[in-house]
């Protein structure tokens, strides 16, 4: 068992409701991502889906899709089968999406706080992989907690996100439990990211949001 499939089955009890709590921007944040899924979607392929609340929001701007989850943490997905209970159109796959098959002919592959998980080889393998999968026209969305461009901006980055999170009404218990999740993260810059998405073959990669270290990337397969 990795240790971040371990941290991530331990901490899934309390998930969402920190989630709220430790994201600032928490609504735009989403609304974003999903904004960014192409009109019509039908196929769509969530890595990293945890306890299914990006694929929830997702099915609420695409109500005919089909959504299939993938997390490496069975703790998380059978919170996400429970949220999910009442929808035929979901699948769940618990699996290293780093190294399993991720399928093909999707129109958006979509994923929030998780990639940074990966080291940056593995990011960018990723990235590759994700392309491969979509249908020319398929989008990308990562949803991602990101490094500063320079250690100094990220020191402030992570400063800022204490201060807004304790003044959001964070618990001591849920900043505690951020930090033990953020033990293993290898966070990666926006400019890095969208180089290897260009890399990778994206057209329009770009920066759709950002607040302090919470970005929306995404990038369109030609």
């Amino acid at each position: 068992m990795s240790t971040t499939q371990t941290v991530f089955d331990i901490t899934a009890p309390s998930y969402d409701a920190d989630r709220a709590k430790l994201i600032p921007c928490y609504d735009a944040f989403y609304r974003r991502t999903t904004d960014l899924i192409p009109g019509g979607a039908k196929k769509i392929l969530d890595l990293g889906a945890g306890t299914g609340l990006l694929a929830s929001f997702v099915r609420s701007w695409y109500p005919e899709a089909h959504i299939h989850l993938m997390d490496v943490s069975d703790a998380m997905l059978q919170r996400a089968r429970t949220r999910l209970i009442a929808d035929t159109n979901v699948t769940f796959e618990a699996a290293d999406y780093s190294t399993a098959q991720l399928g093909e002919g999707y129109d958006a592959v979509v994923s929030a706080l998780s990639i940074h998980h990966l080291d940056d080889a593995a990011k960018k393998a990723l990235f590759d992989r994700i392309y491969a999968a979509l249908r020319p026209g398929g989008a990308f969305i990562n949803a991602e907690q990101v490094a500063g461009p320079t250690p100094a901006l990220d020191e402030v980055y992570k400063r800022l996100w204490l201060q807004q999170v304790r003044e959001a009404g964070a618990t001591p218990d849920q900043i505690a439990d951020s930090l033990y999740r953020q033990q293993d993260d290898s966070c990666a810059s926006v400019e890095d990211q969208l180089d290897w998405m260009r890399a990778a073959g994206f057209l329009d990669a770009d920066c759709w949001f950002k607040d302090n270290r919470f970005a929306v990337l995404a990038g369109t397969r030609p």
